[in-house]
């Protein structure tokens, strides 16, 4: 046991780290994010779907806390903030407070995937959603695969796909309200 809360207490400060450093250099990643743009070619939208920006973002399937089955594909024509996180990283409970006036202010849909696999149960992450004041749709990834699929690392990671169903940009660790506005004005 004194095993796995290690893991735990070193993967927060991981992502407390990386939180620090993404937020602090913002300005460094989207120069990074501008140079490593593709132009996008005349591939068929089936050949082109991946996690780079332009690409078709990859579509899957989840169950809501409430256990309503929801695709990404069920928003497309909408923009979607996809955000993975997990109830024990300390960034994603940093930034869950702006999601929420993020999600109830812009012309976005935030779709919130939960790790369920790394969670202690599954009320735990109602517990949190309720402490919060979650209303956007929390999706459970009982077995990381969606995770897995957006090749996920650290959590928070965001996924800004646009009316198209493409990837508009990745963002890897917390965000404020400001970096999520400009993100999504960015699509």
């Amino acid at each position: 046991m004194k095993k796995w809360g290690l893991i735990v207490v070193v993967t927060a400060l991981f992502g407390w780290a990386v939180y620090d450093f993404v937020y602090e250099g913002e300005t460094k990643e989207q120069v990074a994010e501008g140079e490593k743009m593709v132009a996008e070619g005349p591939a068929t939208e089936e050949a082109d779907i991946g996690l780079e920006k332009g690409q078709q973002a990859p579509d899957f399937t989840l169950q809501t806390l409430s256990g309503e089955e929801v695709s990404l594909s069920d928003y497309r024509g909408e923009k979607v903030m996809i955000n993975f996180w997990a109830t024990w990283c300390p960034p994603c409970r940093a930034e869950m407070p702006d999601m929420q006036e993020f999600s109830s202010n812009e012309a976005i849909q935030v779709l919130a995937v939960n790790l369920t696999e790394t969670e202690a149960s599954v009320q735990g992450v109602q517990d949190f959603v309720d402490e919060f004041g979650l209303t956007f749709p929390i999706l459970l990834d009982q077995d990381v695969s969606v995770a897995n699929q957006y090749e996920v690392n650290p959590v928070p990671t965001s996924v800004f796909v646009d009316e198209e169903g493409k990837i508009s940009s990745v963002m890897l660790g917390a965000m404020n309200y400001d970096m999520m506005v400009q993100r999504m004005e960015g699509m």
